[in-house]
């Protein structure tokens, strides 16, 4: 029985480091908020995905939806914008599903329609994309959590986009309707994937077999 104490513990204790290896470090915020130009349009316009990669590395993917038949794309002048949480920082190579003519630019702090100041926007002039991503390096400081990467702005905002309402995302700035910008506050959540279920079925199924061949 002492000998099944140890052992029970011993599995715990790696199961418990397995809980945490297991959770994603990734928080998503939606874009709902539109200026009037497309609020008769059905949201969340956009997706934002913050991936925490260490304590000074976060990739960030915008990602445009649909709603009721409208196909959302990103472009034109602050196509998408965060507020970071750091005094200084850096952008890595930005990518985006289009690769058009269009150039992708580092458009710094901008006080954009009506949203607030962000103060990482970027631009991608001539065509718009379905996604759009770029790294961010924190030489500030330290993020403990995907969370903490961006914060709110002065009215409440974390990230925004430029969006193009269309009727196909190809070559869409020929085809659209209408655009506008969208915000969002944070709403955020963490994905777990289930990872952290099959390993506590992994080990309260060790413990069953340390117990049957322990009596």
């Amino acid at each position: 029985m002492g000998k099944f104490k140890y052992i029970a513990a011993l599995l715990i204790a790696v199961a418990c480091g397995g809980f945490q290896q297991a959770k994603a470090d990734l928080v998503t915020y939606y874009l709902t908020q539109g200026t009037p130009a497309i609020t008769s349009y059905t949201g969340p316009y956009a997706s934002v995905a913050v991936n925490r990669a260490d304590f000074t590395h976060a990739t960030i993917t915008f990602t445009a939806l649909t709603s009721n038949g409208s196909i959302y794309t990103l472009g034109g002048a602050s196509s998408v914008a965060v507020n970071v949480n750091a005094t200084s920082w850096k952008v890595g190579t930005i990518t985006g599903s289009n690769s058009d003519t269009g150039i992708y630019r580092n458009g710094g702090s901008r006080n954009v329609d009506g949203f607030g100041v962000l103060n990482q926007t970027i631009s991608s002039f001539g065509h718009s994309s379905s996604t759009f991503s770029f790294t961010l390096t924190n030489i500030s400081g330290r993020w403990s959590s995907a969370g903490q990467v961006l914060k709110a702005n002065a009215n409440d905002y974390f990230a925004l986009a430029h969006i193009f309402v269309t009727t196909s995302a190809a070559n869409a700035m020929n085809r659209m309707r209408v655009n506008g910008f969208v915000a969002g506050p944070g709403f955020g959540t963490v994905p777990d994937g289930g990872a952290t279920v099959m390993l506590l079925g992994a080990a309260l199924g060790a413990l069953g077999l340390v117990r049957r061949y322990t009596k």
